[in-house]
């Protein structure tokens, strides 16, 4: 029995080590499978593209720091840019008068501040800095709008001397005058712009004193061409009057505003420079003189007041531009008038 229970489990191992030998012969003559494939290729991994850092943030202007007089300290660059602009575009003011002021916008003189410059300068600044704001003003533009308002507000002087009311004469007081002053004007236009500042500007004019300060009414003479009248007045008031004769309408008595320059008795006449006096000799004092026996020159040329032998012609447009009178009209006002006298002539 026991040899039968050897000899079974010999018969079992064979077994088991024939199986195997026949599993690992299979193996080996199997079909063999040949790949086309190429080898994988090894390959980066990907990789992203570089971020840019961000930039940096811009820090706010130190405090205390002004630009142009204007607080900036604390802003932001892009901020005080903007409150720097703003404080500059407001407008100039003049002051005329305590009544009467000129507002003035700095663009009307093209005045250009460098706000980007001055605010770059203020990123750098220390707190408590000043930093001024350059400007550009073109000095032509200043110099035009300031004859505009001199052309405005300047005032002629007036002198003293005796005009005509109507057909009265009466006094005329002097007046002090004014002229802007220019080139302070425009130093102070300038100078307000460069240092961005808006306080009022006060206009400097000077004072133009008038040549004539006085004028006395004593004597005058107005004398009416159109209805042939001289009338004498003596403080402003007519003591008389007198027809007189005028120049004809080819010679006619010139009108304005004169005064008695010469008095002659007994004159001499000589022809004057014109076409109808050209055959004309020198006529001496006496009897038949052109001017009679007195002769008041007035200050327009070759016009004067006189006697004429023609009496016929007074009241009438009948001289060569003087003003005829009676002989004895004229030899009254002769004593009564002297060098300087005011003569009116006017178209009435």
């Amino acid at each position: 029995m026991v040899g039968a229970g050897l000899l079974a489990a010999c018969a079992l191992v064979g077994f088991a080590s024939a199986f195997a030998l026949a599993a690992s012969a299979g193996a080996d003559t199997g079909t063999t499978v040949t790949s086309t494939e190429p080898p994988p290729t090894t390959e980066p991994p990907p990789t992203e593209p570089p971020v840019e850092p961000p930039p940096p943030t811009p820090a706010p202007i130190a405090f205390g720091v002004t630009v142009g007089g204007v607080r900036v300290g604390g802003l932001m660059p892009e901020r005080a840019t903007e409150v720097v602009r703003r404080a500059f575009a407001r407008p100039l003011v003049f002051v005329v008068s305590p009544t009467r002021k000129i507002r003035l916008q700095p663009r009307t003189l093209g005045a250009r501040p460098n706000v980007p410059k001055a605010v770059r300068r203020a990123r750098v600044a220390r707190p408590g800095a000043s930093v001024p704001l350059d400007v550009d003003v073109p000095r032509a533009r200043v110099r035009n709008y300031i004859e505009r308002l001199g052309k405005q507000f300047d005032v002629a002087a007036v002198d003293a001397r005796i005009a005509l009311d109507g057909v009265k004469p009466r006094v005329v007081q002097s007046q002090e005058g004014i002229r802007l002053k220019r080139v302070a004007t425009s130093r102070g236009i300038r100078t307000a712009l460069a240092h961005n500042s808006r306080s009022p500007i006060r206009l400097p004019f000077a004072v133009l004193e008038p040549k004539v300060t006085t004028a006395e009414l004593d004597e005058a003479i107005v004398i009416l061409r159109g209805s042939n009248r001289l009338l004498f007045f003596v403080d402003a008031k007519l003591v008389r009057w007198f027809g007189v004769a005028t120049g004809q309408a080819s010679y006619p008595t010139p009108l304005g505003d004169y005064e008695i320059v010469t008095l002659q008795r007994n004159p001499w006449w000589y022809p004057p420079p014109s076409g109808w006096a050209a055959e004309s000799e020198p006529v001496p004092p006496g009897p038949g003189n052109p001017l009679g026996t007195r002769w008041m020159g007035i200050s327009a040329p070759y016009v004067g007041i006189h006697g004429t032998p023609d009496a016929a012609s007074i009241g009438y447009s009948a001289s060569h531009g003087c003003i005829r009178m009676r002989i004895p009209d004229a030899e009254w006002l002769f004593r009564r008038v002297e060098v300087g006298t005011p003569v009116f002539i006017i178209a009435r």
